[in-house]
């Protein structure tokens, strides 16, 4: 899918331009490849249309770009965009230049097709172990998605990358052996149960361990060894209310008249 993009050229850089062109209503981008880097300026709601209708670096831009020195048209990829957390409004743009004639390697999206998979319907769990596949290929045929039909799958069943049906002029990049999606099997109640009781029963069984190491003490020499220092600490105690103890007056005799 391509797009078209119109951006003009800015002689400045730094945080304090930055800043002026986002309350004027622009925002900053930069454009990279082709042996050069050139500074843009974007206008953020033509930018926000193409990140809504495609997501990922498979998007196409079609630059017209005013005050080039150069080329004002070139053919660029959206590569990366920064984004306000907590407005949500685009900060910044990064663009790639490519040449038609060359191929490119980028990130696609994989899209599951064929509806709920059998073994889903069975009570499987569908996961997509691979939401992205690495593919090479010369822009004019650059796919927007792969599509990965999962409808036949049973349970314990996937599908590799080496299933995949190959397209023209499409190289995938990734390992043939890369699981894209499988149904697992459903976990039973029993087994779902313990796995959450799972840490309330080892917590439960710790104190246990402590009473049974108690238990072994009463009957064997640590328990004496123990009783022992009990008292040694209560004929300490005496002792030392022994010493501390202040002594009792000597009452003299009362001399008879």
């Amino acid at each position: 899918m391509k797009f078209d993009l119109a951006v003009t050229v800015r002689e400045q850089s730094g945080k304090g331009i930055a800043r002026q062109l986002r309350r004027s209503g622009k925002i900053p981008a930069v454009l990279y490849g082709q042996g050069e880097c050139v500074l843009l300026t974007v206008n953020p709601d033509e930018l926000v249309k193409i990140l809504k209708a495609q997501a990922g670096s498979t998007v196409l831009v079609s630059l017209t770009v005013d005050g080039a020195k150069t080329k004002a048209s070139r053919t660029a990829l959206l590569r990366d965009y920064q984004v306000d957390p907590i407005t949500g409004s685009v900060l910044h743009a990064d663009l790639f230049e490519i040449s038609m004639d060359k191929p490119i390697r980028v990130k696609v999206p994989v899209h599951v097709t064929g509806g709920i998979p059998v073994g889903v319907k069975e009570g499987g769990v569908l996961h997509n172990n691979a939401r992205e596949l690495h593919i090479e290929c010369l822009p004019a045929v650059l796919p927007d998605q792969i599509d990965v039909d999962a409808s036949s799958l049973g349970i314990s069943q996937g599908i590799h990358l080496k299933d995949v049906a190959r397209r023209e002029g499409i190289r995938f990049l990734d390992d043939e052996d890369l699981m894209i999606v499988s149904v697992a099997a459903p976990i039973s109640d029993a087994k779902l149960e313990a796995l959450l009781t799972g840490g309330a029963g080892a917590a439960a069984s710790e104190p246990e361990v402590v009473a049974k190491g108690k238990e072994a003490g009463e009957g064997g020499e640590p328990a004496k060894a123990g009783a022992a220092a009990a008292g040694d600490a209560k004929g300490g105690d005496k002792k030392a209310a022994g010493k501390d103890a202040p002594k009792a007056e000597k009452k003299e005799p009362e001399k008879k008249k």
